[in-house]
């Protein structure tokens, strides 16, 4: 959807420049000449983005500033002036401005700020989504984070699949979601209402795993004072999620092989055969394909499971999911740990968006728990992440680069790439600067540094 964008100016050259400006970027834009009739359209009329000058008759920017956070608080605001001060920078930042730029402007830095502005705004309608999929979600349906096109990709997938019984095997590195993947699949599937149930190929071993598949009959050997259960036997009529299957020895391997050609077990020591109706479901972090080749997984077994195959992404390949997985973590764990931080500076989100995440979604749920941990404040600064993390920013561009810094971030990059040059020493790049190492030390500080 086109983002839609408010112009309030009352000096008519100045309005029709901002206006073609942001119409040639492709923005749906309405202009205004007044306060009074900028507060108007806000009372009937929605619009993601106000640009709105500051001195003008009757109703001025302030107003309508105010005006737009009480009637659409998910909009932002950016104040141009050519009354530029540090008062009403700040009175105008306190009221919830995005950003408060000084005439004469650029028209390079107009669309770096309205571009950032649009995007905090999409963030903020996709966490609304999200929170009202959260709100519904339950234990059987999982909620799946993801806008990515592989992600769409695999979740179009997940649902035309579900509607079939056919098995399926799930691939993908360790810590990507593949149990959420295959939870999905049975709460998509007409299984819906019967039992789920999954069990680490991994965990066991050869004989405690057949107990656990199987069950057992009552003195089937020492210690077994009566029948039990299998987890196949239990999942009748649903789904059975056979987690890391490329662990499992090649003799458990023809053991499930038969099961699942036959669709019937004995139970360990029974010799009646339970009928079975069961989809089966397998996932690996392996190459089952080079496995079988190696022979270490069976190739009958491997056609038998791999009917159709879902392969779920690294985060690395899904970094336009990591803004939105981050805020997702970052409500669960305030709300968890009872707190109120609402946002994440953006050189966090620079940082964990270079970074490559070997442990995928799981990991990056670890860094934000841990960042909810030790903030005290209402904001995820660099100093909450881990110190490998912190460094990180040393060796990484921005990631959107921008055509204007401010003078504190230029400030900030010298000081980082002189003390990267001198490897931390703190006296040695003080003297490089020409300040003392306390004010070296408050900056530091400042940005999120240790």
């Amino acid at each position: 959807m086109v983002p839609k964008i408010l112009v309030v100016e009352d000096e008519k050259t100045a309005r029709d420049n901002l206006t073609y400006i942001l119409k040639k970027e492709g923005y749906k834009v309405v202009a205004v000449e007044s306060g009074e009739k900028a507060v108007q359209r806000l009372e009937h009329e929605g619009f993601d983005l106000v640009v709105t000058d500051l001195r003008m008759r009757k109703v001025d920017g302030m107003e309508v500033l105010e005006r737009v956070k009480e009637l659409h608080p998910e909009a932002e605001v950016i104040v141009i002036t050519a009354y530029a001060t540090v008062e009403s920078a700040v009175e105008a930042m306190k009221k919830g401005a995005y950003h408060y730029v000084a005439k004469p402007y650029s028209i390079d830095e107009v669309r770096v700020i309205v571009q950032k502005a649009l995007e905090k705004v999409e963030l903020k309608k996709e966490v609304k989504e999200l929170r009202e999929k959260v709100e519904r979600a339950t234990d059987e349906e999982p909620v799946i984070i993801g806008k990515s096109g592989k992600m769409v990709q695999l979740l179009n997938l997940v649902n035309h699949v579900a509607a079939t019984d056919c098995n399926v095997l799930i691939m993908g590195e360790t810590g990507t979601g593949k149990e959420l993947i295959a939870r999905a699949l049975h709460a998509r599937s007409p299984r819906r209402d019967k039992p789920f149930v999954a069990i680490n190929c991994g965990a066991f071993t050869d004989e405690l795993l057949a107990n656990e598949l199987f069950g057992h009959e009552k003195e089937a050997f020492t210690g077994a004072t009566s029948t039990k259960i299998g987890l196949l036997e239990a999942a009748n009529g649903g789904t059975v999620l056979l987690d890391e299957i490329g662990e499992m020895s090649q003799a458990m391997q023809v053991k499930l092989l038969r099961v699942i050609q036959e669709r019937k077990l004995f139970r360990v020591g029974g010799t009646k055969e339970i009928p079975l109706d069961i989809r089966v479901v397998g996932a690996t972090n392996r190459n089952l394909a080079k496995e079988v080749k190696e022979g270490n997984f069976r190739q009958d077994l491997y056609y038998r499971l791999n009917v159709v195959t879902l392969y779920v992404p690294p985060l690395a390949e899904r970094k336009d999911d990591i803004p939105l997985l981050c805020q997702f973590f970052l409500e669960k764990f305030s709300r968890i740990q009872k707190k109120n931080i609402t946002e994440i500076s953006e050189d966090v989100m620079d940082v964990l968006l270079n970074y490559e995440f070997p442990g995928n979604v799981r990991e990056l749920e670890n860094i934000m728990e841990r960042a909810v941990t030790l903030c005290q404040g209402s904001r995820i600064e660099l100093i909450h992440l881990p110190p490998d993390l912190q460094q990180l920013t040393l060796r990484v561009p921005r990631t959107k680069p921008r055509e204007f810094l401010t003078l504190e971030e230029h400030e900030r990059d010298y000081i980082l790439w002189v003390l990267k040059k001198v490897k931390w020493n703190k006296k040695k790049a003080a003297e490089i600067l020409g300040i003392d190492r306390v004010s070296l030390w408050r900056r530091l500080k400042k940005w999120g540094f240790s």
